[in-house]
């Protein structure tokens, strides 16, 4: 095993990867990046999904199959990425069972156009859950307001959740408080909760993207530059500590029930400048997970130094680095609100990408 993603494991940090393609299961690649990188899950998304669908000879069987029973567009593409994430969950399915259900996970999101529908999200997240039939897939939740409500029905249902686009602290209070309402729904109705599990995923190089945007515009000190998103997931640790040290959550996981673990997402750097395994080096405290990129991987692979602990010691220090945003003209409120719709609006489009290469193929098929 890598000795660096070994001491990122050891640390208490669960790597996940953020891709997902017919290409990296059928050529045992997937499966190499769990024997030799401490790859325990996998995250996706349309995006992901989209690129994926343009390596047509993977699925050329599949869509010629699926052209010829003459289906749409959306109902192939639900067909081809439950295939994919059913076979990753199968291949995740001994890690699974070793961590209890901690990892082994496969995330598949709910259709971002229903980011702002919660019946909708709802029956999709069912759809989804009933379609690909394993126990260690997770269901992508958008944290919109929408989504909110989504997620307490979708657990209370007794189905392991993703939530995924949170920005702010805020609203990751508001993701944690859903959690708890849905467990509560769940024990209401009987369900066995140590089944139920989740992470809530906090976006980081975006924040930064935006935040050095800002700060640019307003000649400010480049001081502040790419630290934004770094503290913004700090505390979002100290929330998570907080919130689950709670009487509620006690009482909740007094009858079995797991907490939603930190999960970081986004954490491939976009600016060059920046070490590229900031996001991985700098956010290393126990209980949390990592989704990267694949080239994220392969650069903490190749000299990802693991130094402990770099997140319950930097509280202080996070919380002046935001007192010192605000004293430069960022309204951090602002900030994350522009992400929350910008990253559903960038789903949206790549969602309509992968349509448009699925009904291309399919029209080649025939």
């Amino acid at each position: 095993m890598n000795a660096h993603t070994q001491a990122l494991s050891n640390a208490g940090v669960s790597i996940w990867l953020d891709d997902l393609s017919r290409s990296a299961l059928t050529t045992g690649k997937l499966a190499g990046l769990v024997s030799n990188s401490n790859v325990v899950g996998v995250t996706t998304n349309p995006t992901i999904f989209a690129g994926a669908l343009t390596d047509g000879q993977s699925y050329a069987a599949q869509v010629a199959e699926l052209a010829t029973a003459g289906v749409d567009a959306e109902s192939a593409v639900f067909e081809i990425t439950t295939d994919d994430v059913a076979a990753a969950c199968d291949l995740f399915a001994p890690i699974y069972n070793t961590t209890h259900g901690v990892d082994g996970r496969v995330s598949i999101e709910v259709s971002p156009t229903l980011a702002h529908d919660a019946a909708g999200t709802i029956a999709e997240a069912h759809r989804l859950w009933a379609k690909v039939n394993r126990p260690n897939a997770l269901i992508k939740i958008p944290a919109t307001l929408a989504g909110l409500d989504a997620i307490t029905d979708v657990i209370g249902a007794g189905i392991s959740v993703n939530v995924t686009l949170i920005f702010s602290l805020e609203r990751y209070e508001a993701v944690i408080n859903a959690y708890l309402a849905g467990l509560e729904k769940a024990h209401a109705a009987g369900h066995d909760l140590g089944s139920i599990h989740s992470v809530a995923s906090f976006f980081v190089s975006r924040v930064d993207s935006e935040v050095d945007k800002r700060l640019d515009a307003l000649d400010a000190d480049p001081e502040l530059k790419s630290r934004a998103g770094l503290a913004n997931a700090r505390l979002a640790y100290e929330l998570f500590e907080t919130a689950f040290d709670s009487q509620r959550a006690a009482s909740l996981l007094a009858e079995g029930a797991n907490v939603q673990r930190p999960l970081w997402a986004s954490t491939g750097v976009k600016d060059p400048a920046l070490p590229d395994t900031l996001y991985v080096t700098e956010l290393v405290a126990a209980g949390v997970v990592n989704t990267m990129p694949e080239k994220t991987l392969l650069a903490t692979a190749d000299h990802g130094k693991v130094t402990g602990d770099t997140i319950t010691p930097n509280y202080d220090e996070s919380r002046l680095l935001f007192a010192s945003l605000a004293a430069a003209g960022i309204d951090f409120a602002d900030v994350t609100s522009t992400l929350e719709s910008e990253g559903v609006e960038k789903f949206i489009v790549s969602w309509g990408e992968l349509l448009e290469t699925v009904t291309a193929a399919m029209e080649a098929a025939k």
